[in-house]
């Protein structure tokens, strides 16, 4: 049995993979980045270690750091979790050589269909339905040009290795061909480091509907369920919801057969899901496998019973799952909240959690990665947990998910939930008897026609943007001085360590507050100051020092949460900069200024 996992990630998945543990009698350690020290996951696990690191790269992407973090723990195996290094077949590869056990698909499964063209040709040789495409990269654009002549427009152009939209450009004039492919290759090389791209027929109005599939060391594929992930923006799904609704039986019958058929022929172990587009007149078109456990995976459990994870630890161990039959029972939705704020065009905020009041009651799942007091660091992703509703129907669900959302209280950092609430209002989500939205729906359809007053929250539960002065939290004993309580590592490993707060303060060189921290001078703001409107890392600028710009120009872009902003010129003149690339920057700090003209 395997007794000690190391989960590979942070967040609400490794909470969620410390409770597979926990309940299943194994122990969960965590590793860590430095902004995640004192994290929810971190507190849950039964040891943690420390990566040592501020950066993804310095630390969650760190193979060799994470090896020997699992060395140094004596831990039987690693599950990846999802982003990271889930599908990096060198990680896995790291760990078995390491002595461990891997909790995913073998290393040559997770490098033949990470590459997009060798799972289409998978995908060809069982007979999945695919929209026409190329079968191997192509490297010039009067390729491009001579697919779109022999099969249509609009065509998409998909990096090789990519995911989440990266290094996919959507041609629909000839004329715009040379620039999307250029762009396209050119994300590429960035974001994955091989800017090898394919070509593929683009489907308009398309839904995203997967198949979730386990699969074992015997040569057992079965079909979990089918999810509707049609809701996304920038190519990031924001809801999900079980079983795919609206389709006909036959359709989902194809498409569980396909999934199984792709993964056999694959010799896929593990939990996996197969994706695919389905056109409104029924025409379906296989794009990926993804080797790892989905974001959406707790809606496939609500609706079969069958806990994902466990799975996948039970499978790691050599068991069979002969017998598995899972039948779709009810309907769940599944919201991803993330600490964005959709009145400013989801732009992502990272800050202190004042509040959290998690909404309760029958149906409702609530999966979180953190807590009232945690820190939301600007390195990662925006997201903070997933609200999860199931109920008898999805009429009904959608009744309880109003409710649930209408419970649900944050404070500290804005968050999507008024956008959720809108989609729940929209007669193209919320119909009984069709599904009316699409890939990208909510660029094209919800958000131009939507008032932007709802998609701010109006009873403040959305809280400030601006980041907390201070984590720490403090407990009053009756009669006692406040304890300032924190976590320390001690030969490597977390240990709580309490202080009382004025000999806190005092050693921290730093002039106590009402509230127990560090009071910061602050000053009128420079009305010609460029203002990050964002809390991340200056990426780059957009004009040159001295460059005339005009009122609105995007003039720099902040990073943040593995988003890109744009940051405008407050009016026209002459810009300064000030920012250089790969500074932190705050939510209203001048990165810039522009004289008026």
């Amino acid at each position: 049995m395997l007794n000690r996992i190391l989960i590979a990630n942070r967040g609400e998945i490794a909470v969620r993979i410390i409770h597979a543990c926990h309940d299943t009698g194994r122990t969960a350690i965590a590793v860590y980045a430095d902004a995640d020290a004192n994290a929810l996951f971190v507190q849950l696990a039964d040891e943690a270690y420390p990566l040592e690191g501020a950066t993804p790269a310095q630390t969650y992407l760190d193979i060799d750091k994470i090896v020997a973090a699992a060395k140094r723990a004596h831990a039987d195996a690693v599950h990846p979790g999802y982003g990271f290094l889930s599908e990096n077949a060198d990680f896995a590869q790291a760990v078995i050589d390491a002595g461990l056990t891997w909790i995913g698909p073998d290393p040559e499964t997770i490098r033949t269909l990470g590459d997009k063209v060798a799972a289409r040709r998978i995908a060809a040789e069982v007979g999945a339905p695919m929209a026409p495409g190329t079968v191997a990269p192509v490297h010039d654009p009067k390729e491009v040009v001579r697919f779109a002549r022999e099969h249509g427009l609009p065509l998409a152009i998909k990096a090789v290795h990519g995911g989440g939209g990266r290094g996919l450009k959507v041609v629909r004039r000839l004329e715009d061909v040379e620039e999307a492919f250029l762009s396209a290759t050119h994300e590429a090389e960035v974001a994955f480091g091989n800017g090898d791209c394919f070509l593929e027929r683009f489907l308009d109005r398309p839904r995203h509907v997967e198949v979730q599939i386990l699969a074992d060391t015997h040569g057992n594929v079965v079909a979990v369920g089918t999810r509707d992930c049609s809701l996304q923006r920038r190519n990031q799904k924001l809801i999900e919801e079980a079983p795919a609704p609206f389709l006909p039986a036959a359709i989902t019958d194809h498409l569980k057969q396909t999934a199984v058929a792709i993964c056999r022929k694959a010799g896929y172990v593990s939990a996996g899901t197969v994706e695919f587009l389905v056109a409104e007149d029924g025409t379906m078109s296989f794009m990926e496998v993804n080797t790892r456990i989905q974001v959406e995976h707790p809606v496939t459990e609500l609706t079969t019973g069958i806990d994902l994870v466990a799975e996948q630890l039970r499978i790691a161990e050599g068991e069979s799952i002969a017998g598995l039959e899972p039948q779709a029972h009810g309907h769940a939705i599944e919201f991803r909240i993330n600490a964005e704020d959709p009145s400013r065009g989801f732009v992502p905020f990272p800050g202190h959690i004042g509040v959290l009041r998690a909404p309760s009651g029958p149906g409702v799942r609530f999966d979180t990665g953190v807590a009232a007091g945690s820190d939301i660091p600007d390195q990662f992703d925006s997201m903070l947990a997933k609200l999860v509703v199931y109920a008898p129907t999805r009429e009904a669900c959608i009744r309880r998910a109003r409710r649930a959302l209408a419970e649900l209280k944050i404070e500290g950092v804005p968050t999507v939930v008024p956008f959720d609430k809108a989609v729940l209002a929209d007669p193209d989500f919320s119909s009984a008897d069709h599904l009316g939205v699409y890939t990208r729906w909510i660029e094209e359809t919800f958000l131009p026609r939507v008032n932007p007053a709802t998609l701010v929250e109006g009873d403040g539960s959305s809280g400030s943007s601006g980041p907390s002065d201070s984590p720490v939290a403090y407990d009053r004993a009756a009669g006692d001085e406040p304890m300032r309580r924190m976590w320390i590592e001690l030969d490597g490993r977390r240990v709580r360590l309490g202080l009382p707060a004025s000999f806190a303060v005092a050693t921290s060189g730093g002039s106590a507050t009402t509230d127990g921290t560090t009071g910061d001078d602050t000053s009128a703001p420079d009305p010609n100051a460029v203002a990050s409107t964002i809390t991340g890392t200056f990426v780059r600028w957009l004009a040159d020092d001295g460059a005339t710009v005009a009122e609105g120009d995007p003039v720099a872009v902040v990073e943040a949460m593995k988003m890109e902003t744009q940051i405008p010129a407050p009016h026209a003149g002459t810009l300064h900069t000030i920012a250089a690339i790969g500074d932190a920057v705050r939510y209203g700090q001048p990165i810039g200024t522009v004289d008026p003209a």
